[in-house]
This record gives C-alpha cells, sequence and structure tokens, in this order.
C-alpha cells in the first residue's frame, strides 16, 4: 500500500481483507456483515495498541514519511494573510527555508520553516529541506526584520540537517548557523520553536532557539541523525534504527529533559493522516504559549530564553568520589618504565587524584 511503513503492514493487511470482503458481498451477493464487524473490531484493536507503543525507530521512520506535512502546509492553514518573503539579500534565494509575514488570530507574525518536497523534482529544487547558508541568513534576515518591528517569531523545524556539500562550506556554512544561534539569543520578540518533523543536527538548531520549543508527538530532534550515529558508532549506517533506540531523541524523551516545553498531539497514524486536525493542535498550542510571552518585556524574554538553555541536562553529583588509585599506580608505573626509572614509585594514597 502506497505510504505504508514497515510496522504498518499487519495493520494495512487487515485493513485489506475488509475492503476485499465488503467488494465480495457486493458482487456475489453474500451476507459478510458479521464477519466484517469482527475484522473491523480487531482492526480498531490494532490500531490503537500499535499507534499508542511506537518505539524511538518507528517514530523516526513516521517523522520521515513521505506525505507528512510540511512547512508552507502548515502555514498556509495555521495562519492568515501569509506573504512570502525570498533571498538573503547577499547570495541567493535558497528554496530549503521559506518564510514571511501572516497573521496568527490577528497578531502579526513573522513565521519561518524548512522545506521538504512532495515529489522527488521538488525534493532536488529545495535540497531535500538541507539549506545552505544563505538559507539560515535569508532566516536571519526575516528575524531581524521581525526583531525590528516587534513582530513574533515562530519556525518550523523539519530538517535532517544543514546542507554538507562543498558549496555550503565554501560560502561558511558553519558561521551562517552560528550566527543564527547567537542573534536569536538576543532577540526581544517572543521565539516559538515547533518541530514538526525531524530536527537533525545544526540545521534544525540554526531555527532553533526559542523561548519555547515544541514538538509534534511523533517528531524527532537530536544533534546528529540516527543515521549519522550509527556511521560514526558501528560504521554502519543501516543499523538506524539501534541508534534511534539509544539516542532519547522523541518527543517524550526530551520533554523529560527540559530541552523542550510541550508535545502537540498527532492524529492516530500520524500528522499525514488528517492535516486539518494537526493544524488545529498546532495552532491552539502555539496562541496558548504566544500569549504568555507577549506579556513579557524585550529584556524578560531575553532573559527567560537564556534560562531556559542554562537548565538543559541532568546531571547528578556523586555521594562520594570515585576511587582510582589502582588506575593511578598503573599510569605512574607505564611512565616510570618508559623513562628507565624505578618501577616501584608509585603515587601514594594522598596523592591519588579522584573523578567527582
Amino acid at each position: 500500500m502506497a505510504g505504508e511503513l514497515p510496522f504498518e503492514k499487519p495493520l494495512n493487511d487487515l485493513r485489506q481483507k475488509i475492503t476485499e470482503l465488503k467488494s465480495l458481498s457486493v458482487e456475489k451477493g453474500i451476507d459478510f456483515s458479521e464477519e466484517i464487524l469482527g475484522l473491523e473490531s480487531k482492526c480498531k484493536q490494532l490500531e490503537e495498541e500499535m499507534y499508542s507503543e511506537l518505539t524511538p525507530a518507528q517514530k523516526m521512520h513516521m517523522a520521515r514519511h513521505h506525505q507528512r506535512p510540511t512547512s508552507l502546509d502548515y502555514i498556509q492553514t495555521v495562519f492568515t494573510d501569509f506573504m512570502e518573503l525570498h533571498g538573503d539579500r547577499l547570495f541567493a534565494d535558497d528554496l530549503a527555508i521559506v518564510g514571511g509575514l501572516a497573521k496568527l488570530n490577528g497578531v502579526p507574525v513573522t513565521v519561518i520553516g524548512h522545506q521538504r518536497g512532495k515529489d522527488t523534482r521538488e525534493n532536488i529544487a529545495r535540497f531535500f529541506g538541507s539549506p545552505h547558508p544563505e538559507g539560515f541568513r535569508k532566516a536571519l534576515r526575516f528575524m531581524e526584520q521581525a526583531n525590528k518591528f516587534k513582530r513574533p517569531i515562530i519556525t518550523f523545524i523539519d530538517t535532517k540537517g544543514a546542507y554538507p556539500g562543498k558549496t555550503a562550506e565554501e560560502r561558511g556554512q558553519s558561521e551562517a548557523i552560528a550566527r543564527n544561534l547567537r542573534e536569536m539569543s538576543g532577540f526581544g520578540v517572543p521565539i516559538i520553536c515547533i518541530v514538526i518533523g525531524e530536527g537533525g543536527s545544526g540545521g534544525a538548531l540554526a531555527l532553533g532557539v526559542g523561548n519555547r520549543v515544541l514538538m509534534l508527538e511523533n517528531a524527532i530532534y537530536s544533534a546528529i541523525s540516527p543515521n549519522g550515529a550509527a556511521s560514526i558508532l558501528w560504521k554502519d549506517a543501516s543499523r538506524a534504527d539501534q541508534a534511534a533506540e539509544a539516542m532519547k531523541i522523541t518527543a517524550k524523551d526530551l520533554l523529560e529533559f527540559g530541552v523542550i516545553e510541550d508535545i502537540v498531539a498527532e492524529p492516530q497514524g500520524g500528522a499525514h493522516k488528517d492535516l486539518a486536525f494537526q493544524s488545529e493542535q498546532i495552532k491552539d498550542k502555539i496562541w496558548h504559549h504566544l500569549q504568555e510571552l507577549m506579556q513579557m518585556s524585550a529584556e524578560q524574554l531575553i532573559e527567560d530564553r537564556y534560562n531556559k538553555f542554562r537548565k538543559v541536562g541532568q546531571f547528578k553529583i556523586a555521594e562520594r568520589p570515585l576511587e582510582v588509585q589502582g588506575a593511578s599506580a598503573k599510569v605512574a608505573n607505564i611512565g616510570e618504565a618508559a623513562n628507565g626509572t624505578d618501577q616501584s614509585r608509585v603515587l601514594s594514597p594522598e596523592a591519588t587524584p579522584t573523578v567527582q
């Protein structure tokens, strides 16, 4: 079936059987209503069980679904009076980034997002949603304009990462991302970021320095893609599913870590199943947080954003120092042996370092 993910096959096979029985009932004039009701009940139960317990790897595939709504889909349904702007005024108009002016419940805002293509041709034109430096500078130009005219900034994050090619490096990819991080941290207007699909690496972070970061229920957000992590750890990108399980990249995990502030519910089966429902959920969440942020002054917004990122992450202080005396002695012996000195001399317990 078109758009079917591997783990959805049992469910889609059951749906296919129901469709076949209904067709056969009409063609042969045989009453299969009891059998159909039983299969539909089983299908509903399987659907609820399957989508309520998705693994991180399954959510990764859901986030990458080719039918998943894009930034422009949400911009056109969540906002009104959208006017798209183009270009970075320095080099070119990167189609992997879209943005412009819009209104949310009558409030003027600047909206920006990564944009993937709907088909192969559009994906090539938009670099599969992976921006070049001019894309990040285009986004920064829109945000600087928003800051000047005191408009809230809404960003949609949906990229595997910044474009990794030679042309991007030649034009200053790392500088463009770093500048966005620095400038976004100091804007005196509300900034709300929503991860709608895959939020990968610096390409996602360049639009992700907000007062509030939200994620769709089946989205993922990580410093490196699971494929990239698998390539580094095991020299095998095909083990991306295994990496996804270990990386804590789901909305639930990141909410617990304090990386995000809220999760946006998705319709059963994913955002691509019901764009209208999904857009309404996103709109409600944005408006809820925006009303709170609009009560703050510019200085309070900057301080709020600073505090948000300062508290990200968790750590524990050991109850007692971890003894490494044995390891220290081995290091001392090895060093003395290499220098031809007396190997009987080792570090004293008093000089033994500890790990806090």
